[in-house]
């Protein structure tokens, strides 16, 4: 395997990102007023994400230690956490109500998009053999079947919605004009999903670059979920052993598919 050192201060970067990662998310979890203007359902799933987020501060450090020394495999998990912490702050930076750590916020948002820009074409370039065979079936189609039962289940909520012109409960429970995690999946992380397994499968390059980290995304993104349904549960609303088990296989199934794919690289 290639070994070739990232342009960027990798490690450094990282810390400084973890550091707000981990001063945003404890306070979530520890202080009343961070939440203290959304409605509960929304604030339990503030707090599931942030423990996802402490979950991605440990797999961003340990990546970047590995990818400062030239790993390649580590590169892409390195991308694959940063694309789920870009997420998580577009979230907090639009969808929660102006509080002390604003700024926390966009600042993890602003160095996370940054560090992808300017590390995902170098890695990228790079002359690497990918997985062939099995092991890139299964993570392209991993990611394949991930994009589609995750549109079909926002569909399956937003059209009959559309349709009827009300709002959808998920919504009205989470006091939210727009969900946008629903806007973010739909044009961007799902059709991601589906294009880079189709292309994987297709022996394209980008699209075998790009399986990794978002296998490592959903990883990080399913966690997270979890996390947040079982604060769900714990506070008596019903309903979330479904989603908590399908999500929950998700995860599973990412992770494997992830693991397989990496060690043929």
């Amino acid at each position: 395997m290639i070994t070739e050192r990232p342009p960027l201060p990798v490690l450094a970067w990282s810390v400084l990102i973890s550091v707000l990662v981990t001063v945003a998310s404890v306070s979530g979890l520890l202080l009343p007023w961070v939440y203290a203007q959304e409605t509960a359902n929304w604030a339990l799933q503030a707090q599931g994400q942030d423990f996802g987020n402490l979950l991605a501060v440990v797999a961003l450090i340990a990546s970047a230690v590995r990818f400062r020394a030239g790993s390649f495999r580590a590169g892409l998990v390195w991308l694959g956490t940063l694309l789920y912490l870009i997420y998580a702050y577009i979230v907090y930076a639009m969808a929660v109500h102006l509080n002390a750590l604003f700024l926390v916020y966009v600042a993890v948002l602003g160095l996370s998009a940054y560090a992808v820009a300017f590390n995902a074409p170098g890695l990228l370039a790079r002359d690497t053999s990918f997985a062939d065979g099995g092991r890139r079936t299964l993570a392209a189609w991993t990611m394949i079947g991930t994009g589609a039962l995750f549109a079909l289940l926002w569909l399956s909520e937003l059209v009959p919605a559309l349709l009827t012109g009300q709002v959808p409960a998920s919504l009205a429970e989470a006091g939210l004009w727009v969900n946008p995690i629903h806007v973010i999946d739909l044009a961007v992380v799902l059709p991601g999903f589906i294009l880079a397994g189709v292309a994987a499968l297709q022996g394209r390059r980008h699209g075998l670059f790009w399986l990794a980290p978002w296998l490592a995304f959903s990883v990080l993104m399913g966690a997270s979920i979890v996390a947040a349904m079982l604060l769900i549960a714990a506070a008596g609303y019903p309903g979330t052993l479904p989603p908590t088990v399908m999500v929950s296989v998700v995860v599973v199934a990412s992770a494997v598919a992830l693991w397989r794919y990496l060690r043929a690289i």
